[in-house]
Parts: C-alpha cells; sequence; structure tokens
C-alpha cells in the first residue's frame, strides 16, 4: 500500500515528500534553493516570473507494458523535456530527476534577471528594501554581470505613489510579480488592487475608495519581492542592517500575533532607541505569518512624548510630580486606610504577571478585585476552550464554526482572515450577528437575529441539537435549525462568541448556551472544537484565569460601597463619565497607568508604568495560548512595571509579593493556579519545525515575516480535555430594552480613538468617527439625512452625533462605534432628536 510519499531526486539529493507537493517546496523542505519572485507558498502558484525554471527528468515507461524502463546498471532510464519547467507550479513525480544547476537552468535565469532589470531604477543606495531586498541577492547570485540593454530605454514612472494611506507604490521598482494583488484577492478575499495597462506599461493599482481599503493592507511590503511597496510608518527611516529585533506579542486584541519589534537610535529623538517598525513573526497556529494594520502601525503610544515619566502625588488641588520612596509611602499609607473597602479595578490589557501580583495585593488588604470589562464566560472557555492541538489553519471539509454577535474583522481581525481561508477549503462557516458583517460573505450560512437577541438564537441552535423541552420556547426558524443541523453533523466545531448588541447579563446567557451547544453536540474536549471569546482586549482570559471577574452591574454598586480604589491599566471615567463623581467621593484612589487619563486625574497617587515595549511578561490569548513578549527599548526613566509597583506596594504593606523578576512571578502562577501548573518561560521557549520556512537568509520565498526563534508560547487545555465533567448550566437571557426612537448598539471599531491608537498619525485618517450609523427608514422617520447632525440622549447624557445612513443597518437600530462617549453596554432604548438635516 503506498505510502502517500513520492522519491525523487532534486540536485543529487534523494528526497521523500507528500504526493501533490511543488518542485519549489520539495527543494525548499531538503534545503536547496530554487529561486522564486512570484511563487509564495501561501498563494497558489500560477508561474509569472519565470525564475524557478529547472530541468525535468521523467522515468521513461514502455508504451505497451507500462512498466519502467531500465538501463545496463538495473536503474529506471530518465527523460529531460526539451524545455525548461517551472517549478512553482509542477507537482512532484516518483522517480523524477530535477536539476537546478546545469548551464541550462543558468543562462535562463540570468535572461529572466536581465529583463527585470530592464526598466528597475537599480536605486539601491536609497531604497528601504536594500539589505533585505530578493531582487538584489538573486542578482548577485543568479544575474548577468552587466545588461545588453541601454539604460536610456528605462521607464520612467511616478515614484512614492500612494495606494492608500498606509501604503505607497514605487511604480519604477515594480516587477509585476503580483503578490501583493493576489495576496488580496486569494488570501484576504478583497479585491483591492489590480493590474492596468499593459506590456511594459503594466501597473499595480487600487481598485477601491478609499484607496488600499484593507486591514491587511501591511502584509503586502513583506511580500513584495523589491522595494516597490512600503509603508507611510517606515519608509526612508532606517535600513534594514541597523535595525535590532525583538519578539513580543501583540497588545491590541485576543488573537496575540507573534510579533518582532525593530528598533533602532534615533537622532531627531535625541538618541534615544525607539521601534521604527513592526513585523510579523512566525507563528502558524496563531497568526501564520501575517499581521493586521493595527497591529503593525499602532504601536507608537509606547514612545510618546505624552507618557508618564515620574509618580504624582496630589497636592490640594493638584497632582505634583515625586520621587517613588515618597509616592510609595503615600499610597501604602492610603491603601492601608482603605483595607477591606478597598476596590481593585485592572483593565485586560495587563499581563498575567501583572495581574497575579495585583489580585493578590487587593486580596491581602482584603479588598475585592474586579475586571473593568462587560463581557462574560471566562470561567467557561477555561472549562470548553479550545485546547492542545487545535489550530485554525488546519479546518476543512467535515469542521464547522460558528461567529456570533461578533463583527470579527473589526474585533479580531487576523481570526477573520484565518476563518476566511477555513471556509476557503470547505469548512462550513456560520455567522450570525443582528447586521452584515464582512464575514458573511464568506459564510455557508448566515443567521439573523433581532438586536440583543444573541443568546436567544444560540439556545434556538441548542433546542435544535439536544431536543430539551425546557427550551422549546427558543426554537428558531428553518434557517436557525438548518445551522444547528449543521454543528451537530460537523466532524469539529469552534464558536466564536462576542458581545456586540449584549450587556453583562446578555453576554453570560450567550457564553452558557454556546457552551452547552458544543457539549450537546460533543464537540468538547477534543482538539479543533471548543468555545472561543472574541474579547475587548488582549489578556482579557489571562485576567480571568488571574482570578479577576466583571462586576455584572457594572461599577456603580461596588464604588458605592468602597473607601478606596486601585485602578491598573483601565481608564473607567474615560469609558463613562458618569462614574468620575464617584471617585472623587472615595476616600483614597491610587493608579497605574502610561498616560494622565481622565481617571488618573482624579487619583490622589499615579504610578507611571512601563509600556509593553520596555518590558516582558507573558498574554494569554482568547485560544489559551500562553506567549510572552520581551523588552525591544530601555525603559523610559522613572517607569516601573505593573507588577512591581504591586510588589513593592506590597512590601510596604507587610504583603509578601515575588518581585525579583517576571520569571519568579510565573512561578508563583504555577504554583497557585492549577490551569497553568508546569507553565515556565522555559517551557514558552519551546520551538518546533513550521512550514512554510520563512525568514532565513534567502527572504524571497516566504517574504521578510520573522522566524520565531524565541518561542511559540504553550496552549492550556481545557478542563474538558483533562477529563473533568462539564456540567451545563443556564439562565434566561435578559430581553431588549423596548420604547425610545432606536435602540443604539455599540459597536467596536478596528481603528478606535483609545490611547494606544491616537498617538499613531499615520492611522488618524482612519480613525473611528463620532457618528450614528442607521438605515434609510429610521433616517427618513427622524428627518435626518447622510451628513446630518442627531442630538442622542441616553443613560442621562446628551451626545451630538454625525449621521451616516447605510442600507444594512437593520430598522429600528443605530450603531455607534464604542469610543463615540456613549456610555453604554448593550441595546439601550434612546431619544433621537435632529439638529440639521445633511445632504
Amino acid at each position: 500500500m503506498s505510502d502517500g510519499l513520492v522519491r525523487l531526486t532534486i540536485d543529487g539529493v534523494r528526497i521523500s515528500v507528500p504526493e501533490g507537493t511543488l518542485i519549489v517546496d520539495a527543494a525548499k523542505r531538503a534545503g536547496i534553493d530554487i529561486p522564486v519572485f512570484c511563487y509564495h507558498p501561501k498563494m497558489e502558484p500560477v508561474g509569472m516570473c519565470r525564475m524557478c525554471l529547472v530541468e525535468i527528468g521523467r522515468p521513461v515507461r514502455d508504451r505497451a507494458t507500462g512498466k519502467l524502463q531500465l538501463a545496463q546498471d538495473g536503474q529506471p532510464v530518465v527523460s529531460f523535456g526539451p524545455k525548461l519547467e517551472t517549478a512553482c507550479t509542477t507537482p512532484v513525480g516518483e522517480g523524477w530527476v530535477v536539476r537546478g544547476l546545469t548551464d541550462k537552468v543558468k543562462e535562463a535565469r540570468r535572461e529572466v534577471l536581465e529583463f527585470l532589470l530592464t526598466s528597475h531604477p537599480l536605486d539601491c543606495p536609497i531604497c528601504d528594501k536594500g539589505g533585505e531586498c530578493p531582487l538584489q541577492n538573486l542578482t548577485l547570485a543568479h544575474g548577468p554581470g552587466k545588461s545588453r540593454f541601454l539604460v536610456d530605454d528605462k521607464m520612467h514612472l511616478d515614484k512614492h505613489f500612494p495606494l492608500g494611506d498606509l501604503i505607497f507604490l514605487d511604480r519604477e521598482r515594480c516587477i509585476q510579480c503580483g503578490r501583493c494583488v493576489r495576496y488580496q484577492e486569494e488570501v484576504v478575499g478583497e479585491a483591492v488592487l489590480g493590474f492596468t495597462q499593459r506590456g511594459r506599461h503594466l501597473e499595480i493599482t487600487t481598485l477601491s475608495d478609499p484607496g488600499f481599503d484593507s486591514v491587511f493592507s501591511g502584509n503586502t511590503t513583506d511580500l513584495c519581492p523589491v522595494g516597490a511597496l512600503t509603508t507611510a510608518d517606515f519608509r526612508f527611516e532606517a535600513r534594514p542592517w541597523e535595525l535590532m529585533a525583538a519578539a513580543s506579542i501583540c497588545p491590541h486584541c485576543p488573537v496575540g500575533c507573534n510579533l518582532t519589534l525593530n528598533t533602532r537610535r534615533q537622532p531627531s529623538r535625541d538618541g534615544q532607541i525607539l521601534v521604527q517598525r513592526v513585523m510579523p513573526r512566525q507563528n502558524e497556529t496563531v497568526n501564520e505569518i501575517w499581521i493586521c494594520d493595527k497591529g503593525r502601525f499602532a504601536h507608537h503610544f509606547a514612545a510618546s512624548p505624552e507618557r508618564l515619566s515620574l509618580p504624582l502625588v496630589r497636592s490640594g488641588t493638584d497632582l505634583v510630580e515625586a520621587t517613588w520612596e515618597q509616592a510609595l509611602a503615600r499610597a501604602s499609607e492610603g491603601l492601608r486606610g482603605a483595607g477591606a473597602g478597598l476596590l481593585g479595578i485592572a483593565g485586560g490589557r495587563a499581563s498575567n504577571e501583572d495581574l497575579f501580583n495585583f489580585r493578590r495585593l487587593v486580596e491581602g488588604l482584603g479588598g475585592r478585585p474586579i475586571l473593568h470589562e462587560a463581557m462574560a464566560g471566562g470561567d467557561l472557555v477555561r472549562q470548553v476552550g479550545v485546547g492542545t492541538g487545535t489550530d485554525l489553519g488546519r479546518l476543512g471539509p467535515g469542521d464547522a464554526v460558528l461567529v456570533i454577535a461578533s463583527d470579527l474583522q473589526e474585533e479580531a481581525p487576523i481570526w477573520w482572515h484565518r476563518l476566511k481561508q477555513a471556509a476557503d477549503r470547505g469548512a462550513a462557516l456560520i455567522v450570525a450577528n443582528a447586521r452584515p458583517t464582512k464575514l458573511d460573505r464568506h459564510a455557508a450560512q448566515v443567521v439573523r437575529y433581532a438586536p440583543g437577541r444573541a443568546a436567544h438564537a444560540a439556545l434556538g441552535m441548542l433546542q435544535a441539537v439536544s431536543g430539551r423541552s425546557d427550551l422549546a420556547g427558543y426554537m428558531g426558524d428553518a434557517g436557525l435549525q438548518a445551522a444547528a443541523g449543521t454543528l451537530a453533523a460537523a466532524l469539529n466545531v469552534l464558536v466564536f462568541f462576542g458581545t456586540e448588541g449584549l450587556d453583562y447579563a446578555g453576554s453570560l446567557a450567550l457564553a452558557q448556551a454556546c457552551a452547552g451547544l458544543l457539549a450537546a453536540s460533543g464537540h468538547v474536549g477534543h482538539p479543533g472544537n471548543g468555545l472561543i471569546a472574541v474579547w475587548p482586549h488582549s489578556n482579557s482570559q489571562g485576567a480571568w484565569d488571574m482570578g479577576l471577574r466583571p462586576e455584572p452591574q457594572g461599577l456603580t454598586a461596588p464604588l458605592a460601597g468602597a473607601s478606596g480604589a486601585l485602578l491598573m491599566a483601565c481608564d473607567p471615567v474615560g469609558d463613562d463619565p458618569q462614574s468620575a463623581e464617584m471617585l472623587r467621593a472615595l476616600g483614597f484612589v491610587v493608579v497605574l497607568e502610561l498616560f494622565l487619563t481622565e481617571t488618573a486625574r482624579l487619583a490622589d497617587v499615579v504610578f507611571p508604568a512601563q509600556a509593553f515595549t520596555e518590558r516582558e511578561g507573558t498574554l494569554t490569548s482568547g485560544e489559551r495560548q500562553v506567549q510572552r513578549f520581551f523588552p525591544a527599548v530601555p525603559a523610559r526613566p522613572g517607569c516601573r512595571p505593573d507588577w512591581m509597583i504591586s510588589a513593592e506596594l506590597g512590601e510596604k504593606l507587610g504583603i509578601p509579593l515575588e518581585a525579583s523578576s517576571p520569571a519568579a512571578v510565573m512561578q508563583a502562577i504555577a504554583r497557585e493556579i492549577p490551569d497553568y501548573a508546569g507553565i515556565s518561560y522555559e517551557l514558552l521557549a519551546r520551538l518546533e519545525p513550521q512550514w512554510p520556512i520563512v525568514g532565513g537568509r534567502d527572504l524571497y520565498y516566504g517574504g521578510t515575516a520573522y522566524r520565531n526563534e524565541q518561542g511559540l508560547g504553550q496552549r492550556l487545555p481545557s478542563a474538558a480535555e483533562r477529563g473533568e465533567v462539564f456540567e451545563w448550566r443556564w439562565s434566561a437571557p435578559p430581553e431588549p430594552p423596548a420604547g425610545g426612537d432606536l435602540r443604539l448598539v455599540p459597536v467596536t471599531r478596528l481603528y478606535d480613538r483609545g490611547r494606544t491608537v491616537v498617538p499613531s498619525a499615520v492611522l488618524l485618517p482612519r480613525l473611528a468617527e463620532a457618528r450614528l450609523e442607521i438605515g434609510p427608514a429610521d433616517a427618513a422617520r427622524i428627518g435626518v439625512m447622510e451628513g446630518g447632525q442627531v442630538e442622542v440622549r441616553c443613560s442621562g447624557r446628551v451626545v451630538s452625533l454625525a449621521v451616516r445612513v447605510r442600507e444594512e443597518v437593520p430598522a429600528g437600530i443605530g450603531l455607534v462605534p464604542r469610543s463615540a462617549g456613549v456610555p453604554m453596554e448593550g441595546p439601550v432604548s434612546v431619544e433621537v432628536r435632529p439638529l440639521g438635516r445633511g445632504s
């Protein structure tokens, strides 16, 4: 019986590879270089550039018998074709002999390079790609010493042409390999780039308005084999050989993308060492070799001159700079006075080490630590979440994925990217939402429900799968039951749940329903199955794991009963100005922050924290992958990591906390928290072979994404995977409020106006506008048109918003970005008064 392997010889090396492997990939696995320009292992081959030409010899068979013809030495006779063939489009064959080093092949490669260079500007000394340019490297290795063509015949085209706000095109440098166009069409599924003109006049152009309208545009600069595509963030800033590299994890969303931070001393900033660019770092089970544009460009907050650099202590009505010793003494005195009345409030962007020491400090004083978020389900993810062996890149025929109450491209773009690819491979993608999202176009089934009724829809699917009589009231329509049938019949099932249109109670009911749906259909405890929360922050799951929980009713009740507050990595006053009065009423407030936020302005003591670029620690992704990040730049003088600040306060208060290193804090975590037993910085540094091979010396094969040499992290097993029995409990989901002109639904926008995004000037044109999105019928009823102004009365506040009329917004609801300053969670009934009709 065949073992599924094909045996062949490439440049004298005998290898065995899986059937269907392309010659260029087979050679790469064997450590043999076959140069390419247009080919990329993540995209379909097209054979455009002809750089991979090889000679292929095939065993000769007798036409009558079909048997191999043997030479006198008993070896099969091999016949080479008269023409060279492209290694990037030709799958391997049994017994083949491939030659890539013959004079015939070398001459062909020289000619290909000679033709490519006929219109290339040869401006290597000023090109951003110099030092990591495949064209430059392959020309030196395979190209001619001089050209037969006249320099005067070179094409002269636009240089630094803006394809969009973030990407510039140097048309003279482009070699028309098509990688950028094909990546956007095939991999992303957004045909925002294309070719225009013909022959020598062929050019890349943007097909979208606004230009290059994609949240994955930066990946094309990694794929570009020349300096034709550059980013607005990095071009003309540094040369690749000047850059240092440090491994990191993206701080913006729950995917946990692996990053490499390239740094360099910047003369224009007084010689500071700053992050010059952010690059993807390969982790095939997390982000492959891709990152979104927010992860690539929203890093400038870490180097913002507005960062805090010294502790602040209140003196009268002002906050004044103080020494660390003064601030620690004042803070410990105030926290001791708060005692059991202390409320600890932390955000989900802090590291595991920060959150662990923070919780132990607050509990050591008898206080109560809470997580400043309004999404439930972290405990259910721990029980029935995905575990070891899960890889979104392996989803295909027979598998199913449900995405519910989430606009995944805005909330977790790389998950959107990978699920789109899973659908392309044949996985059944089901999207359930109250409104259309960009994921719908790739879905096999789309489920619609009324705003705020996501849990009702999930319970309806659960009823269809389980037949439970106590859920009969949630029985859905035929479309919902068909989706449930798809999930029940699938080999593997993943459920991504968000919180769009839901308050805490609604998100809890949704998480319970999704967990029950997985359990009832037998899709828990196995690789490729389980629950994934689309959290609002990068380490929300880690916060749950470290023992912090959101307050179901928000901060009003806990603040009312508190005598002091300790806040870390959150800004409740910035999120809801109404909480300001409650904070002012407290006896004592301490804040650990990067910036002087609205909350920090009300504090008695403010400690300046280090940014993620200056320190090390771990984050736990939504897939419960624990990963380590490293310092890339020297810490800003006067700033300290949050875990250390908590430990120093603990020392003053007589509460022993680990203060020697983040690695030691992780050891304490592993001792105390069962799910993290065995986790250590050494384990997180584990490596294993990954395919495709990227980040090597060639760069032409996989682009400029970095090889992962610092660790792939560790996936935590779910309780179900460890054999624990899951006992499903559920609560009736709340009904959305009635009345009012509209039900306002807060939605996440990728480019929000948060403190970690606004300092990135290149993203300013893309920031979410503070506007109300409504359907045409509601616009006509209210009496406003596109561009008009309305006054929204909600939760005791009045906010003026511009109007955008969109066909896809369901009647009766209005969409508002979470960063628009309207304080609410879930559908809120509001009154809307037109101020200007618009046009």
